[in-house]
Order: structure tokens, then sequence, then C-alpha cells
């Protein structure tokens, strides 16, 4: 149980205080004073490790099943002893230019706060180190703990979004540089799968509209009412968010047209190109032709000038149609 408890702490007037070495008998005590509250932060447990806590802050099943298994959307849900939220931390990685989400669940309650961490990337520990380092802040109790990670999960989104925007104007100027100038072979795979990292960065950011527009516009269970002003921030924050990563995917879309349209037009030049390099080869083909047939009485076949003429009048149908060819743009 050590290993999965990251954190426990009990906070009293906006500072950690030390409390027993026991959650159960720290929660005692924080409720005791009135002016605490008890912290604790999981990582990744197991429903045997996660069953002294839950039946300790009287969690429900159903939030304690989603907390316990990953892939949950974001959502706010009010029970009768607890909140549960879930929020989704953005992770990109500039070596692969890949977003990658990871998952963080919060239950806030009368006077504790229970953190559960899948994955890496939560902000769980620069958070408490911010929120210790401001009493002020912390003094609000568990309210802060969920406004504050919010905040930093919701304020990483728009870096992430900053970065996937300079990564699309890279590719961007891939797809409309002058042909031959850089490699367009795989060029339709680079956008698909830069698509599919923005669609992983919506699940995370599009379906969190709806807790957050909840926390900042109406009276939640367990939260601070006077709290509703810093809730609209986040969701103003989280509402950029979305506005920036719709315009990625719509953009995306439009590079993908573009280039499938460029594509389109450079098969159809090549099929000139090749129509027109086959006109000019018909005209010899068939005065060859019409020479290579095996009998004696032809006429002009007994001619003095007939050879020299026959290529004379070859290469000028040929030069004539590479002319014509040459003023429509076909070659």
């Amino acid at each position: 149980m050590r290993a999965v408890i990251v954190d426990c702490a009990i906070y009293r007037d906006g500072r950690r205080t030390d409390g027993p070495a026991d959650f159960s008998d720290a929660l005692d005590e924080a409720r005791a004073t009135g002016d605490a509250f008890l912290w604790i932060g999981l990582h990744e447990p197991t429903e045997k490790e996660f069953d002294l806590v839950s039946s300790e802050f009287s969690l429900h099943p159903l939030a304690v099943e989603d907390a316990l298994c990953a892939h949950q959307r974001p959502k706010l849900e009010v029970y009768d002893d607890s909140l549960f939220a879930v929020i989704k931390p953005v992770v990109y990685e500039p070596e692969g230019d890949t977003v990658t989400t990871d998952e963080l669940m919060l239950f806030i309650g009368d006077s504790f706060v229970v953190t559960v961490r899948h994955g890496e990337s939560a902000p769980l520990a620069e958070v408490r180190r911010r929120l210790e380092a401001e009493p002020e802040v912390l003094r609000h109790g568990p309210t802060a703990v969920l406004y504050a990670v919010s905040d930093a999960v919701v304020d990483h989104y728009i870096d992430v979004a900053a970065e996937l925007q300079v990564d699309l104007e890279e590719l961007e100027t891939q797809v409309f540089a002058p042909s031959g100038s850089v490699d367009t072979k795989n060029t339709a795979s680079r956008i698909y799968t830069f698509k599919r990292q923005v669609l992983e960065f919506r699940r995370a950011t599009v379906p969190l509209s709806a807790p957050m527009g909840r926390l900042a516009g109406a009276s939640v269970p367990f939260v601070d009412e006077h709290s509703q002003p810093f809730f609209r921030d986040v969701s103003d924050h989280l509402t950029r968010a979305n506005e920036h990563v719709e315009g990625l995917d719509r953009l995306l879309s439009d590079i993908l047209a573009a280039h499938l349209a460029q594509t389109g037009l450079r098969q159809n030049d090549d099929m000139r190109k090749i129509s027109a390099w086959a006109a000019m080869a018909a005209v010899p083909t068939m005065v060859a032709g019409i020479y290579g047939m095996n009998f004696d009485h032809m006429p002009e076949l007994h001619w003095v000038w007939t050879y020299p003429t026959v290529i004379v009048l070859m290469g000028c149908a040929v030069f004539g149609l590479y002319r014509m060819f040459k003023r429509r743009g076909w070659l």
C-alpha cells in the first residue's frame, strides 16, 4: 500500500501539518477540527489496494470502478458522499510528434480529496507544491485542489495546441512546396497520422467542457460556491483550447483535400504527357507499318527519293505534333 500512496497529508488553514500515519485516523482528525482536510494521492491502485480507501471514505462503487479502470471520458458526477471528476492530461512528445493521454480521477468529499493517477503525466506533484506555497489558496479546502488541478491540465492543453500548430505549419509547407523540392511520397500518410494525434487531443479536451461549465455556472455539492469565477476562468481557457484544436482539425482536412487535388493534377499532367508522346510515336509507326507490307507492286515503291522523303515527312509530322502539344501545355 505504501507504493500505491504517493502522498498523504493533512492541510490545516492552508498549511501542511503532521498527522497520524494511518489515513483513517488522519481523516478523523481533519473532520474533528473543522478547518482541515486530508489529501491522499494514489498511483494506479489495484482493486484490492483501493478497497480500504473506498470503504473508509464511503466512495460510491460505480465511481470506484471508474477510478480503477482507465479509458474513461472526462466527466463530473455527484454521489451521496462525494464528488467524482475525471480529467485527461495530455502529453506531447516532440521526438515523435505524438500526442498521448493519461487519466486523473478526483474524489472530493467532506474534508478529503483522493486523487487517482493513471500514467506518468498528471501534474499532481507540481500542483501540490504550488498549492503548498500558496496557503491563501489552499485555505479554501478540497475545492482549491480541484481548481488547481483543472487549471494546470487545461493550461497545458493550450501549450500542446501551440506545439501542434507549429507541426501543422511545417506539414503545410511540405504539402504546398514546389514539386520535386521535397519528398512527397508519404505525405498523405503523415497528414493522416497527424489527424489521429489531433483526434486523440480532442478526446481529452472536448468532453471536459460540460464538467467545467457545470462547475462554473451552477452550485455543485462539495464545491465552494464562491469558486465559480475561478472555474469560469478555467472554462474560458478550455474553450480557447477547443477552438484551437477544432481549427487544427479543419486545416488538416483542407490540407489533405489540397494534397489529393495536387496528386490528381499531377496524375492528369502525366497522362497528358504520355498521350502526347504516344500520339507522336503513332505517326512513324503508321507510316512504317504501311511500308512494311511484303508485296512488289506498290505505289512509290521504286522511287529513288521515297525513303528520305518519308523520313522527312515523319519528322515534320512528329515535330508539328510536338509544337502543338507544347503550346497546349501537355509537354
